[in-house]
């Protein structure tokens, strides 16, 4: 009778350490800088549906595509295609909704000019909190220089 008490003590004991350990992870998370910026440098390494004459391109080669007013070999539009997938790509790397701790988002293309960064792209859903974490990458190609952000808006 000893050994049944001791057992049924040992396994609520479990049980109740693998239920903190449920709660604990499952409530909500701050967003970090390192992973916007690593989700950042992946956006821009992302191969799209659009395809030029020798290879189907980057994130980051649409995006001097679209500034240069291309169009794939599909007959889109390169800025349609940039657009539908950074869209995309966001909607199923950051959870945007009243349940999560994400709340909103802004993403940016910015090109240097003579006046300053113009916009290329610009992206926004939810709603801009006073807290939120934000990355962004430079790159240059054909002498311009451009450059892509993103802020994470959480609680």
């Amino acid at each position: 009778m000893v050994g049944f008490v001791v057992i049924v003590v040992i396994v609520s004991i479990a049980l109740l350490i693998l239920l903190g350990f449920l709660l604990r992870s499952s409530g909500k998370s701050a967003v970090e800088s390192f992973e916007i910026e690593n989700f950042i440098q992946s956006v821009m390494q992302y191969t799209t549906d659009c395809e030029d004459y020798t290879e189907f391109l980057s994130v980051q080669s649409l995006i001097t595509a679209c500034d240069e007013g291309g169009t794939c070999l599909n007959g889109k539009d390169s800025c349609e295609v940039l657009n539908e997938t950074i869209t995309g790509l966001i909607e199923k790397g950051w959870n945007v909704n009243e349940q999560s701790a994400v709340r909103g988002y802004k993403f940016n293309i910015m090109i240097e000019e003579d006046e300053g960064f113009l916009p290329l792209l610009s992206l926004q859903k939810g709603n801009e909190t006073r807290n939120y974490k934000g990355a962004f990458q430079d790159f240059a190609k054909k002498g311009i220089d451009y450059e892509v952000s993103l802020n994470i808006y959480y609680d």
